[in-house]
């Protein structure tokens, strides 16, 4: 695994979403992960972003934590 770890900055810039801190919030208030679910499985990624979370994973790629993070951030209270 790389030792480059990125952000959940960089993350929503590379998923095509706004890095904006208020945007993030308001985004992963409003796109909720149920607990067990796969974060590629959920509803709202279009197929390029499923692609990346996917490969992100798969590859245990730089990006893998900041994947595990953000989907630890959707799954519902």
């Amino acid at each position: 695994m790389s030792m480059n770890n990125r952000t959940l900055e960089e993350l929503f810039e590379q998923l095509g979403l706004s890095s904006q801190k208020i945007h993030m919030e308001r985004y992963i208030e409003r796109h909720q992960l149920k607990p067990g679910s796969n974060l590629p499985d959920a509803i709202y990624w279009a197929p390029d972003q499923k692609a990346f979370l996917i490969e992100a994973k798969a590859q245990d790629s730089e990006w893998s934590e900041v994947v595990d993070q953000l989907a630890n951030l959707l799954i519902q209270k």
